[in-house]
């Protein structure tokens, strides 16, 4: 009787063994490297809310990845989890990415507050606004009212009656503190709103020692400090967003280049600068598109 004979029933037992191992390892192998949009685990509730309300977001994919939550309105989060709220009504897609390659998105209705309902005989028109704002920023003005049907608005740039609608969109040209001046046929005199257009930039006083260059200057100096403050550990959409709005016009695709002349976009060089350990931003020196408006490229210094 030969070998395999003899053994013929243990052998069997040991492929049959080495099969299920082999299956067993080639799962987890799939389960840890080899990942797709089914393997996210992420919800986002809830999905119509009004504006000034809050949502919940949160990921429990269980496989490390750098996270990326986008709100679809230029805000976003690499928190695991949090609380969002929207200022405007519209329709918003959610949408959380791992590892730039992977991403599950989720629709979010955000619908107007509900006006409380005021006897029309005991209400007097209002004017609802900001009471800041930037210069070229739309800015919206709400007529608030039972009664009129004709409106005629003054924004206060022009000194000449600028909209005939109930809720007008102005953009300032020019900074600087504004009455707005709103006239109906059921008011006697008009109803006043102040605001204040701030410029998107520091502006520089002809009549002070200030040159282009130290505005500059405090420019890089600023945005090199919110690095930093991402690099130490401190709050992340803070100082993110801070330079997004305000510099960069809400492209998170604008190029950061370090000493090394490696490159990235601003969102990944700062995802990746918070877990980048004892990382010191030497100096920044930013560069502006054609109109001088956003930022486009950011060239960094930085040290461990």
């Amino acid at each position: 009787m030969s070998y395999f004979q003899r053994n013929k029933k243990q052998i069997i037992a040991i492929s049959a063994g080495a099969v299920l191992v082999l299956a067993a390892l080639i799962f987890w192998l799939q389960s840890r490297f080899f990942h797709s949009v089914d393997d996210i685990d992420a919800k986002v509730t809830p999905l119509v809310l009004t504006a000034g309300d809050t949502l919940f977001y949160k990921d429990k994919t269980d496989f490390s990845a750098i996270k990326k939550w986008n709100f679809g309105d230029g805000n976003v989060s690499v928190n695991d989890s949090g609380y969002y709220i929207y200022a405007h009504p519209g329709y918003y897609q959610v949408s959380i990415t791992l590892n730039d390659k992977y991403t599950k998105t989720f629709s979010v209705q955000v619908t107007p507050k509900q006006e409380l309902a005021v006897a029309s005989d005991t209400f007097v028109t209002q004017i609802e606004g900001p009471k800041e704002a930037m210069v070229m920023e739309n800015v919206e003005f709400r007529a608030i009212t039972t009664k009129a049907k004709i409106f005629r608005w003054k924004f206060g740039e022009s000194g000449m009656f600028n909209s005939g609608e109930k809720n007008p969109i102005y953009a300032y040209k020019k900074p600087g503190t504004y009455t707005v001046v709103l006239e109906t046929e059921e008011t006697a005199y008009p109803i006043t709103h102040t605001i204040t257009i701030k410029p998107g930039y520091a502006v520089v006083d002809s009549t002070s020692a200030a040159t282009i260059d130290d505005m500059y200057k405090k420019i890089d100096d600023d945005f090199r400090y919110h690095l930093q403050q991402i690099a130490n550990g401190n709050n992340f959409n803070e100082h993110y967003n801070y330079l997004l709005n305000k510099y960069l016009c809400n492209n998170e695709n604008a190029v950061v280049k370090d000493d090394k002349q490696k490159s990235n976009s601003f969102y990944y060089y700062c995802a990746g600068l918070q877990f980048d350990k004892n990382v010191t931003i030497q100096s920044v020196k930013v560069g502006f598109d054609d109109n001088m408006n956003c930022v486009t490229k950011v060239d960094v210094i930085q040290s461990k």
